[in-house]
């Protein structure tokens, strides 16, 4: 099958490797890809969505799957559905529960799924009143699109009405910031679930755990997050039965109502408060570095739940998980999250060590490809993966790989999974 990969971080890259490991013979493409996807396939450079549709017809592709929430939101997909491809994606409408934070909370009220006490408003005198009905933190969240980075738990009221005024004033996060969302800031737990959903029927993969503080300890500033764990021991049967029965279904049949069936993934940002869980957010797409860890724990065919899923036919098919646990840690470049770096090659020590040849690989992200030599680029730069039969034995693992990677001014997390450990 000819598949093309919109995107070009880390988590495409390993959708692409986890078809290649397929060994079916499947040839790949990348819009735009990194300067390591060209290694597991062919790097396009076609930027119109149109015009990537009629490459896509003329190439006989027959499945596309998108990666970012950008594409999704600008509805690529229903460009290369009225053109008759197959595409695996939300629609432009579907696509509004991650691009507008104020259309997800009032669907999630609508169809009665759980979800924190919440205004959305544009008005600073309406939010500044609820805002003092709230006990601190208080979370204030601007409506559309920042790249991961629009959410403040703001620790005083005085900071929630900073943050406020800031967003609504386009300060912080420009038109993105024009309405808020001030909500009652929940205390448990957190977890990512992902559904692979075909509009009708959905399979929920493993629970993982992100890391989004930039330092050990859960310290420092957000960031697009720094590792991930993942199946999670905080998740029993029944909490995933739960997250099915009050979230995920009510969810696909509520978007049918709304006349926008959801088919793609379904990212659940869930607070688990006292067993109960709780819908922090919904995104339309893979996390990033979760679909790192979950793409090398299925041993089912990754293609065919893709294909399955856009042609909405998931009800035949058998989706398999390994036994082990995955680890994540994602190496970032010096200047991560504050600005841009200076280019640094990457260089990777040649393995010698039978374990982390089995058991590890890198899943690249901010690269570039100058003369056959690797670039480390700027953000996150790749993502070392560890598997094990217990969740030490995987993060050691990754550690390991972590050795063998080398670039100036690359930081990462040495405490990855602390939670489970």
């Amino acid at each position: 099958m000819k598949i093309l990969i919109l995107g070009s971080g880390g988590r495409e890259y390993s959708v692409g490797l986890a078809i290649a490991n397929e060994k079916a013979g499947h040839e790949l493409f990348f819009q735009p890809g990194n300067g390591a996807t060209n290694n597991l396939g062919t790097n396009l450079n076609i930027k119109d969505y149109n015009e990537l549709a009629d490459f896509a017809k003329e190439n006989n592709i027959e499945l596309t799957i998108v990666g970012p929430e950008a594409p999704l939101v600008d509805g690529v997909v229903d460009i290369f559905k009225a053109k008759g491809l197959t595409i695996f994606g939300p629609s432009k409408e579907a696509a509004q529960l991650e691009g507008s934070k104020v259309y997800m909370k009032n669907f999630l009220a609508k169809y009665n799924i759980p979800t924190a006490r919440y205004l959305e408003t544009s008005s600073i005198e309406e939010a500044f009143r609820f805002c003092e009905t709230l006990p601190t933190p208080v979370v204030v969240k601007a409506d559309g699109l920042c790249a991961g980075k629009g959410v403040i738990i703001a620790q005083t009221h005085d900071e929630a009405k900073k943050a406020i005024g800031d967003m609504l004033s386009g300060k912080s996060f420009g038109d993105a910031g024009k309405k808020v969302i001030v909500e009652e800031f929940l205390d448990g737990y957190e977890l990512s679930m992902f559904a692979i959903c075909d509009g009708d029927d959905f399979i929920l993969l493993q629970a993982a755990q992100d890391h989004k503080r930039l330092e050990d300890g859960d310290k420092g500033p957000n960031t697009g997050g720094m590792g991930a764990y993942a199946p999670t021991p905080l998740v029993d049967d029944e909490l995933y039965e739960k997250v099915k029965q009050r979230i995920i279904r009510p969810t696909l049949d509520g978007m049918k109502k709304e006349g926008a069936p959801f088919e793609g993934v379904l990212f659940i940002g869930i607070m688990v408060v006292n067993n109960e869980p709780i819908t922090l957010e919904f995104n339309v797409r893979f996390g990033d570095p979760e679909c790192e860890i979950l793409m090398p724990l299925m041993t089912s065919s990754v293609s065919d739940m893709f294909y399955k899923a856009a042609t909405n036919d998931l009800a035949n098919i058998n989706v398999e998980f390994s036994k082990e646990y995955a680890v994540g840690v994602v190496m970032a470049s010096e200047n991560y999250p504050y600005g841009s770096s200076t280019p640094a090659e990457i260089i990777v020590d040649e393995v010698h060590h039978e374990e982390i040849e089995k058991y590890t690989h890198i899943s690249y992200a901010g690269v570039s490809l100058e003369d056959d030599k690797l670039y480390a680029t700027g953000g996150r730069v790749l993502v070392c993966i560890g598997k094990g039969s217990t969740i030490k034995e995987a993060r050691d693992r990754a550690y390991l790989r972590c050795g063998q990677v080398h670039f100036a001014g690359k930081k990462f997390r040495t405490d990855i999974a602390y939670q489970a450990l």
